[in-house]
Parts: C-alpha cells; sequence; structure tokens
C-alpha cells in the first residue's frame, strides 16, 4: 500500500467527472487499498479516487475514531437510489480543502447502490455521519465539493485563503 498526494483546491482536476468502473479487479482493489492508507495518513473519514488524481468512481470511509477498531467501507459506482426528506447539517470539511470546514445541510438518510472491495452488487441504508460523507464523497465523483454549497461570498473567501496557502507551500527557501 502506498500513501499518494492527495489534491487540493483550486486543482481543475477535482472538478471533472470521474468514470464508471467496470470492472473490480485486483488494479481497483489495490487502488482502494492506497486510497485507505492515504485518507487514515490525512487523517481522514473519507476520500474519493479523484482527489488522488484517478477520476474513477471510487470512494473509501472509515468513521471509526482514533483509538476505535478500523471499519473501513469501500464503494465502487457509488449510486443514490433514494434521500429522505429531512435533511442534517454537520460541519464538513474536506482533505482537497484542507483547513476549512463550514455548516452544510444535506439529507439525513440516503440508500446507496455500489460494488464492494470483491466486486458484488450491494443496496445499503446510511442515516448520520455516515450518510453525510457518503453523499459529500459522491459529490466528489461529480466534481463538486462541499464549497459549492455555500454562498458567493463564503466560497470566494475559502478560495482566496486556499490559494494564499497554495502559493505558499510552492515557495522555496533555500
Amino acid at each position: 500500500m502506498t500513501i499518494k498526494k492527495i489534491l487540493t483546491e483550486p486543482n481543475p482536476f477535482l472538478r471533472q467527472k470521474s468514470k464508471k468502473v467496470d470492472l473490480v479487479d485486483d488494479s481497483i482493489r489495490s487502488l482502494m487499498d492506497d486510497m485507505l492508507e492515504t485518507m487514515y495518513a490525512a487523517p481522514g473519514i473519507g476520500l474519493a479516487a479523484i482527489q488522488i488524481g484517478v477520476p474513477k468512481r471510487v470512494i473509501v470511509i472509515d468513521l471509526a475514531r482514533e483509538n476505535e477498531k478500523k471499519n473501513p467501507l469501500y464503494f465502487v459506482n457509488p449510486e443514490i437510489i433514494t434521500n429522505s426528506k429531512t435533511d442534517a447539517s454537520y460541519e464538513e470539511g474536506c482533505l482537497s480543502v484542507p483547513g476549512q470546514f463550514a455548516e452544510i445541510s444535506r439529507p439525513d438518510k440516503c440508500k446507496v447502490k455500489f460494488l464492494n472491495y470483491q466486486g458484488e452488487e450491494k443496496i445499503f441504508e446510511a442515516d448520520g455521519l455516515l450518510a453525510t460523507c457518503i453523499q459529500h464523497e459522491i459529490d466528489h465523483l461529480e466534481g463538486i465539493l462541499f464549497i459549492d454549497y455555500l454562498s458567493k461570498l463564503k466560497k470566494s473567501m475559502i478560495m482566496k485563503k486556499l490559494s494564499k496557502h497554495k502559493k505558499s507551500l510552492e515557495r522555496v527557501i533555500v
């Protein structure tokens, strides 16, 4: 397993739509293993393949806290088939939008169809934080970031901070 570099906004690659996976084979399983290792190292609770520069419809999630047993979830070609009519708000952050957080409202439950780590088709119902995380990661597969749900002003302020932060990282002092 390899820790990959996580792309950060602003990066046009993050705005691409990811492509469907035809077959869950060893290369896709290896990708999911790398994604999980990258997510744990970051640390985060969810990661989409596009965030490490791979435009495939693959996400990994693990809501286990630091002192809890790991419980990774793997979703290939995830598709939300139903959402609840009631919303829940969580303060969301994102590994591709480092250091920025905002209250985002999403449906509090969702039913998702996907292929698992073995390539078997599954249907899964999620609620609470897991439902929010699934929706957040599926948004990545569509080229959508959580900051896109914010007002123009809030999004603009975050983008300025991210651009300034990125420029300071690109400077080299010898």
